[in-house]
């Protein structure tokens, strides 16, 4: 069946993203949507755009046009406007074509006449204004006459307080923008489930990602911050056949669902969401996979199209009678991709140093650290008490509130994920915001000073009181080649995108430990042998923590696999090298279950760690599953820029057994690249350094256990402090043996304690001696290259 375009009506198949003047940006995409994917299996809900010379003739039959003229009035008598568009009529010839349109598209749909009605205005869904949620938009409109009226509510919605401030805010000339709508068929997906992804992350604008939300129900909920979704991270450079990067599953809370009225005609309501549903996650991993291969071709194409790197924010829902997934529409990112030259230069980084007690957490949205006094609004009648520089702590905003949002200082609400109404606006607004908190607004007081942080990796923590922080502002690198490689020191996977901006040359330590005791949580022999944990207390949180997986060792290969895979996805395809864990016997009793496999140790230090205990019968059976999780990591999601790192070997036979407990889990020294890397920390590997070096692609000094080993000094001991010194000459002259040792071998040689970051003689000590690597910690890497590059250059420090 032809559908007929008209004055009045364009069909999406018809409209290109050049059409925007006609028919608003996001009928535009929609329309460009329809035409360039059909052809690869991308779904796109089909229908039709009432187009703006439409708007325009029933300003102009309306007598509506004199009210626009005074752009400086127009705030103060927005209510007016609205009621002359809702008390106006809709010309015959314009309604008359919406409604054969109509009865068209339920043609098509063998009778099915539910429709999304969808406002679309000349300036929305821009490169450098989103303008989300200012214009209303109505979901399940079934019957001409509720068609009609919402078309008009549409048209008058372009008047509402939200879009005047929003518009007045960022320039736009009132008089100079029209409005389409696009009646579009509705996606039954109140029977299933729907969302949003950006292709990039939204917080750091790591470009390589792909992130998904997903809730129950239609995708209002989500966009709204009603609920708390699902989150899941794909990596795209390795998304093609066979390789699986997701980076992250993540169950949100999904307290409620938006369905279809099963009373009225036209109409939603919410409906609460059963626990077994909302502890489970909602999308498959095959479902998250296409849809991020969807994502990638959506981005791709934008690209092309407009001649420059263009993320995307794109709703997409799946339909409960057929099971098929839709691409509902898609905008430019708006926040990230403005942002021009060095990442790094010029940028603000947040460093918090003292706090007080933590009131909430949640995710956080954006980077950087403000305090204020909390005002606790629980209805849209309380937006007028929101004084300027206030934290603005609710239950979940909405666009009508966007022109008081820009007094805050800062955002917490208790629903809500990182791509709700709440998040999107305080990103365009440059303020931080800690969403789905779940209890900030009774754990936070009206009047209290408070401090938001959201600089702390992707948790967002509120604390009581006014925090110690500072900043400081990264400007551009000279662009010198230093010969010596500047690496990180890295713990938490959830900073490693924001640190990744960072002049680097990959990760010179990756600490797998702290991935366990932030991620996993669990001891892994635990999980091995469930039924030698006999704590009921304990039993129950690992099981809670365990739910959902068909055995509890895949809970530890897949959360630490996740975290592992963030980082190095990362900083790919720079090296990350990964420590094996290190745990001393103290810390690994300290996670879920670890008393009833732990001995107790007068000395742990020197203890049952490191590589000894790879092979031990007490521990190769939960060495096993960290084992898995790399091979995930590198054959799964294809991350082979990832290399291991065995710490603490004591002996050349220790190092042996180290290399055949790796190849008997899968992990042998060369297969698929695979580089096996060792920390040189104890004496006895610096003076038999080339037997060691033999069985290793390279050392990395660890100077914070060589110092104490060497010097005979507990590096814990307060009492002791004075005496442990890295720049000692014992160390020193140990230091200079074993990097004359690897040249001689051929082999790199990187250090990665902590004296490099804190000590800039140190690092220039390191680089005279011909060190192959520095890794220093993220906030020391500015301050520290220029001082490597005056030694390079031969100029004094």
């Amino acid at each position: 069946m032809k559908q007929e375009n008209s004055k009045y009506i364009r069909w999406f198949d018809s409209l290109r993203l050049e059409d925007i003047d006609r028919v608003g940006g996001k009928n535009a995409s929609i329309g460009e949507l329809t035409q360039a994917f059909r052809k690869e299996g991308i779904r796109v809900p089909y229908g039709f755009a009432v187009t703006v010379e439409a708007y325009q003739e029933f300003v102009r039959r309306n007598g509506i046009g004199a009210l626009l003229e005074d752009r400086t009035k127009l705030q103060m008598i927005g209510q007016k406007v609205r009621e002359a568009f809702l008390s106006g009529g809709l010309p015959d010839s314009i309604s008359k074509e919406i409604l054969r349109a109509y009865r068209d598209l339920g043609r098509m749909r063998n009778g099915r006449l539910d429709v999304a009605v969808r406002s679309s205005a000349t300036a929305e869904d821009l490169p450098n204004a989103s303008f989300a949620g200012q214009q209303d938009s109505f979901l399940n409109i079934d019957g001409e006459r509720a068609l009609l009226d919402s078309v008009v509510r549409c048209f008058a919605s372009l008047f509402n307080d939200r879009a005047i401030s929003y518009r007045d805010t960022r320039g736009f000339d009132h008089r100079k923008i029209s409005l389409s709508v696009g009646v579009q068929e509705m996606v039954r997906s109140d029977l299933s489930v729907s969302g949003v992804m950006f292709t990039l992350d939204p917080e750091s604008g790591f470009p390589d990602v792909v992130v998904i939300n997903s809730t129950y129900g239609l995708g209002e909920s989500l966009v709204k911050g009603a609920v708390n979704p699902d989150e899941f991270v794909v990596f795209k450079k390795t998304l093609h056949s066979g390789l699986r990067p997701i980076l992250k599953r993540e169950v949100g809370s999904k307290e409620r669902s938006l369905v279809y009225d099963p009373i009225r005609k036209s109409g939603l309501i919410e409906v609460g969401v059963g626990p077994e549903d909302r502890r489970k996650l909602s999308l498959s991993d095959e479902e998250v996979l296409n849809l991020a291969k969807a994502g990638v071709l959506v981005e791709s194409h934008f690209s092309r199209r407009r001649e420059k790197q263009t993320p995307m924010d794109i709703e997409w829902a799946k339909d409960g009678l057929s099971g098929m997934m839709y691409l509902v529409q898609a905008r430019p990112e708006t926040v990230h991709s403005q942002r021009r030259g060095n990442r790094a230069g010029g940028e603000t980084r947040y460093m918090i140093e003292e706090v007080g007690p933590v009131l909430a957490r949640g995710k956080s949205v954006g980077v950087s650290i403000k305090t204020g006094l909390a005002r606790v609004i629980e209805s849209v009648d309380d937006l007028q008490d929101l004084r300027s520089s206030e934290v603005l702590v609710t239950t979940k905003t909405d666009p009508d509130w966007e022109p008081v949002l820009k007094r805050a200082v800062a955002v917490v609400t208790d629903r809500g994920g990182r791509t709700c109404h709440a998040a999107i606006v305080s990103r365009e607004l440059g303020i931080p915001a800690v969403v789905g908190t779940g209890d900030g607004t009774r754990k936070i007081k009206t009047g209290e000073w408070v401090t938001v942080s959201t600089a702390e990796g992707e948790e967002g923590v509120v604390y009581q009181g006014v925090a110690r922080f500072r900043t400081e502002t990264l400007s551009a690198v000279s662009g010198f080649p230093l010969k010596t490689r500047v690496m990180l020191n890295l713990g938490r996977s959830d900073q490693a995108f924001q640190h990744s901006l960072l002049p680097n040359d990959g990760v010179g330590l990756a600490r797998m430990e702290f991935m366990i005791s932030s991620g996993v949580g669990v001891h892994p022999m635990a999980l091995v042998h469930f039924d030698r944990v006999k704590d009921s207390e304990t039993r129950k949180k690992i099981e809670e923590l365990t739910e959902g997986f068909d055995k509890k060792e895949e809970y530890y290969i897949q959360t630490l696999s996740e975290q592992i895979g963030t980082m190095a996805a990362a900083f790919f395809p720079k090296p990350v090298i990964l420590r094996m864990s290190d745990f001393k016997s103290n810390e690994y009793s300290g996670l879920l279950g670890g008393k009833e496999f732990e001995v107790h140790e007068e000395n742990p230090m020197i203890g049952f760690r490191g590589a000894f205990r790879y092979s031990h019968p007490a521990f190769s059976e939960g060495f096993r599953l960290e084992c898995e999780a790399i091979k995930r990591v590198r054959l799964e999601m294809g991350l082979e820029n990832l290399r291991i790192m065995v710490p603490f070997v004591r002996t050349v036979e220790d190092s042996k057994n180290a290399i055949l407990e790796l190849e008997k889990n899968g992990l042998r020294r060369g297969e698929s690249g695979l580089e096996i890397w060792m920390m040189c920390e104890i004496p006895s590997n610096v003076i038999l350094a080339r037997e060691f070096l033999e069985h290793y692609d390279g050392f990395s000094i660890g100077s914070n256990d060589l110092t104490q080993l060497l010097l005979g000094v507990d590096r814990d001991s307060e009492i002791l402090s004075s005496l442990f010194d890295e720049q000692d000459p014992a160390v020193r002259l140990m230091i200079r043996s074993v990097i004359g040792a690897a040249i001689s071998a051929g082999k790199p040689i990187g250090i990665c304690g902590q004296a490099p970051s804190d000590r800039p003689e140190f690092a220039a000590f390191l680089v005279r001696e011909g060190i192959t690597s520095i890794s220093l910690s993220p906030d020391s890497v500015l301050r520290t290259l220029p001082i490597l590059e005056r030694v390079e250059r031969g100029d004094s420090i």
